[in-house]
């Protein structure tokens, strides 16, 4: 059963179809809860993930931008410093141990798959307005906390990745999916009121939907640089 992270996420999740079961159950994410991912995929993922959430806060600094309530400014800036001084820190950390320094996190050359999934979604921000910014960034947000629930209870006890799973699956971070699921909701009803019945729905979706394939991407280009 997927977590309660709004309405709004709840119709894009199932608008996604497909796409969102081939991101959240993907080969990478079922070696994360076995234990069966390599090691060095899963090295690559973080290095480009770290990437990945620098620009993703650059997006979200610039949701503040587009925010149109006090409240949207405040869960926006929120996440940003959620993602800078804390999700960006396991990166840092786990890398450490493998000998890899955050400067060589941070200068690292981002991969074609990676390129275009930031950019994606900076351009969602700047061509369209606060609602095409948040269709873009919630899949990954909500997706990883949905994985990071799941893969909680199924996990193997041995799986090496279990710090990774746990930092998804933590209350915390459960309460950013659940604080920003509300926001969207909310900014949806104030802009444009019923989802389902808006001429705005079909691109709000079809920019969701890309984001989730994206993020199937992302998931494939570990698997592939290992």
């Amino acid at each position: 059963m997927a977590p309660n992270y709004g309405k709004t996420f709840a119709l894009w999740r199932e608008g996604a179809g497909e796409a969102w079961d081939d991101y959240t159950h993907h080969a990478f994410v079922r070696g994360l809860e076995n234990g069966t991912l390599p090691r060095a995929a899963f090295l690559l993922y973080l290095v480009q993930d770290y990437v990945f959430l620098v620009h993703f806060s650059r997006a979200w600094s610039l949701a503040v931008v587009k925010s149109e309530t006090i409240d949207e400014m405040k869960i926006c800036a929120g996440t940003v410093n959620a993602l800078v001084n804390h999700e960006m820190s396991l990166h840092v950390k786990t890398c450490a141990a493998a000998g890899i320094e955050e400067a060589t996190l941070f200068n690292a050359r981002e991969a074609v798959e990676n390129l275009a999934y930031t950019r994606f979604v900076m351009d969602a921000g700047l061509q369209g307005d606060f609602l095409d910014l948040m269709a873009a960034l919630a899949p990954c947000v909500m997706g990883y906390g949905e994985i990071g629930l799941r893969l909680a209870k199924s996990k193997a006890p041995d799986t090496p990745y279990a710090e990774w799973i746990e930092t998804y699956a933590d209350p915390d971070y459960q309460a950013v999916c659940e604080s920003v699921g509300a926001m969207i909701d909310s900014a949806v009803e104030s802009r444009i009121g019923d989802l389902s019945g808006a001429p705005r729905a079909a691109r709000l979706q079809d920019r969701f939907t890309m984001a989730t394939t994206l993020e199937i991407g992302f998931w494939q280009m570990g698997l592939k640089g290992a």
